[in-house]
């Protein structure tokens, strides 16, 4: 049975994350949160004190990063580990939000993480979300997917999924994250956020979760049919 490679871009708050799984899923194929990568990363310079303004610094602590996914055999989700430790809580707190987009700007953090990115793919069936992976990590991927929403949806969603974790946050403070992210994304020198140019945009502002995810799929399968 023919794979292929879908790659999902697009702003923070888009629900990229929980599509993208969601689609993986319906398709069998197997999901690579690259956000989560990133937000892995961020975790462990924070932990250590290191300045991400020190490139010795920054670089002696990229060999430290083992980072893999695992399913919960309790919950049937997938978890982010870092080192061999479950991060999945800990990558989600606005401690790391708040510096994850700066973290993911560095030129090394970013080489590292994309090669590992790669190598996960290179067997295709697999679905991506990110921010540069139509653009840079999976370039002829054969489906690529945009997504955006309204900057006040996309806030109250991830105020929302805050909530649920316990976490309190004031919706004015998520509306200043994720404006200042988009900023930091779209004009940052490495890999800024784009669309690709042959990338299907979705708008979820008035979309149902349920909905964006058939959307994805059955382009999916469209591509699929023209696979010979």
């Amino acid at each position: 049975m023919n794979k292929i490679v879908i790659a999902i871009d697009g702003y923070s708050g888009c629900g990229k994350s929980s599509t993208a799984k969601a689609v993986a899923k319906k398709l069998g194929y197997t999901y690579i949160d690259s956000g989560a990568m990133y937000r892995s990363a961020t975790l462990h310079f924070l932990d250590h004190s290191v300045d991400i303004h020190n490139p010795q610094e920054v670089n002696a602590h990229l060999d430290q990063l083992n980072i893999r996914f695992k399913i919960n055999p309790d919950t049937g989700y997938q978890e982010t580990y870092l080192n061999d430790r479950n991060v999945e809580q800990d990558i989600r707190n606005m401690r790391v939000s708040n510096y994850v987009s700066e973290v993911s700007t560095i030129k090394a953090v970013r080489e590292a993480l994309v090669a590992q990115q790669q190598e996960l793919g290179k067997e295709k069936g697999v679905v991506m979300d990110g921010r540069d992976i139509g653009t840079v990590v999976f370039p002829k991927a054969e489906l690529k997917v945009f997504m955006t929403a309204n900057l006040e949806v996309r806030a109250l969603r991830r105020q929302k999924e805050l909530e649920e974790k316990g976490q309190i946050v004031v919706l004015e403070d998520i509306i200043k994250n994720l404006a200042d992210r988009d900023q930091t994304d779209s004009n940052r020198k490495e890999s800024p956020l784009m669309k690709a140019e042959d990338a299907v945009e979705i708008d979820t502002s008035n979309l149902k979760f349920e909905e964006q995810v058939d959307k994805i799929v059955q382009v999916a399968q469209e591509v699929l049919g023209k696979i010979k």
